[in-house]
């Protein structure tokens, strides 16, 4: 049996901000088909796209919804990526959508990269990278995007002050972020 092939969605993919409107549509789909009526969910927060930009054959961005923010990879090209086989494009086609899924490694600008396969019809195949999982505590996106900053910021001087060398994305650790979010609300 052949291996999974990675599903493109080419249809939209040169022009950024179809990719823009075709995740946010998406997504908007998402969340009236599973979560309008979760209460784990922050309902007050919309579906954002923001800081989208093109690198290596992909488009990324940071996507906002009520249920987490994360980093999203979009393949402009099959990125000749192994897919797990119960995530082919024809058995996720019908199959409820799924927050996280399986995780899986690539390079990108010559680092190791980790995120999470998913999949939509409209889509085809993408990465998530979580970036925040509780959404509860921001009362909008400007809240929750200026809560990230300050983890970029905590990262930074945290770099700075151990001078050490750290590849394109420098995730901070999760104690690094948590400890800032339980410290208090995040800045305004």
């Amino acid at each position: 049996m052949p291996e999974p092939a990675w599903e493109v969605g080419d249809a939209f993919l040169h022009d950024d901000q179809a990719v823009a409107t075709a995740v946010s549509q998406c997504f908007e789909e998402i969340y009236r088909r599973q979560f309008h009526d979760e209460w784990l969910v922050n309902h007050d927060l919309p579906i954002e796209v923001r800081a989208f930009r093109r690198m290596e054959g992909w488009c990324v961005f940071l996507l906002l919804t009520p249920w987490m923010m994360s980093r999203l990879f979009i393949a402009e090209r099959d990125p000749g990526i192994a897919i797990p086989p119960d995530w082919s494009a024809e058995q996720r086609a019908h199959a409820p959508y799924e927050v996280i899924g399986p995780a899986l490694s690539f390079t990108l600008l010559g680092n190791a990269q980790q995120a999470h396969l998913n999949h939509t019809p409209m889509l085809g195949h993408y990465l998530v990278q979580p970036l925040v999982q509780s959404m509860e505590r921001f009362a909008g996106a400007d809240d929750v995007f200026a809560a990230w900053n300050d983890v970029i910021r905590t990262r930074n001087r945290v770099m700075e002050e151990q001078k050490r060398e750290c590849g394109w994305q420098k995730e901070v650790s999760r104690r690094e972020f948590f400890a800032r979010l339980v410290r208090g609300k995040p800045a305004t």
